[in-house]
C-alpha cells in the first residue's frame, strides 16, 4: 500500500502546530489525511472513517495512546500505527509494540524520520513474535492456529470490502483454499458470519 492508493491517514496529536504540520506532510505525500487532538475526537473519526494509517501521540489531554488503540482494535480492518512521544519510557514502548504499533518515534520529531517510519511500516509485515510469545502457556497451539487463521480471513475480507477474490489475493491463497478456511471457521465458531462475496 502506498500514497498512490490514497491511504486514509489519521493524526492524533495535542500540539496544534505539530498537528497541522503532520497533516500537511501526509497530504503532501498524497494521503487522504485527517487530524484531531483528543482521544474523544479520535474515537469519532475511527468509527466514521476507518483510517488505514494512524500517527498517534502517546500522551493526550483526555487519555493516552492505549485508549485510542483499544478503539482501533475494534475496527473491521486494523490501521497501521506509528506512535510518537517525548516522555514514554521503555515499558510503554514495549506495551505499544505488543499492541501492534509498527514504529515508535521520539519527540522532537524530524519529518524525514516520520516519512521513513511510515514507508517502512506500510511496506513491512508486522512482527508476530511478541503476540505469539504472549500466548505460550495460555493457549494450545492448535487453538492459536485457529485464532490466527480466523483473524487473518476476517481482516482480509474487511480490507477487500467483503470480496472473497480480493481476500484470497491479500492472503496469497487460492479462492478454493479461502472457501475451505471460511467453512472451517464456520464449523469451529458455529456461525455463518464470516461471509464475503465474490
Amino acid at each position: 500500500m502506498g500514497p498512490e492508493a490514497a491511504v486514509r491517514a489519521l493524526v492524533v496529536e495535542d500540539n496544534s502546530t505539530l498537528l497541522k504540520t503532520l497533516e500537511r506532510t501526509l497530504t503532501g505525500r498524497g494521503y487522504s489525511a485527517r487530524a484531531c487532538g483528543t482521544v474523544a475526537a479520535a474515537r469519532h473519526v475511527l468509527r466514521e472513517w476507518s483510517p488505514e494509517l494512524l500517527v498517534l501521540d502517546v500522551e493526550l489531554p483526555d487519555g493516552d495512546a492505549f485508549d485510542v488503540l483499544r478503539d482501533a482494535s475494534e475496527l473491521p480492518a486494523s490501521p497501521v500505527v506509528i506512535a510518537m512521544s517525548g516522555v514514554a519510557g521503555p515499558s510503554e514502548s514495549f506495551r505499544l509494540a505488543q499492541l501492534g504499533v509498527r514504529n515508535y518515534l521520539t519527540k522532537p520529531l524530524r519529518l524525514e524520520a516520520l516519512e521513513h517510519a511510515i514507508d517502512e511500516a506500510l511496506r513491512a509485515p508486522p512482527d508476530m513474535t511478541p503476540h505469539v510469545r504472549a500466548q505460550v502457556g495460555h493457549v494450545p497451539v492448535r487453538e492459536l492456529e485457529r485464532r490466527v487463521r480466523r483473524t487473518m480471513v476476517a481482516e482480509a475480507l474487511a480490507r477487500a470490502g467483503g470480496s472473497r477474490r480480493g481476500a484470497a489475493r491479500l492472503l496469497n491463497v487460492s479462492r478454493q483454499l479461502l472457501q475451505h478456511m471460511l467453512r472451517s471457521t464456520r464449523r469451529t465458531t458455529g456461525s455463518g458470519n464470516a461471509g464475503g462475496n465474490e
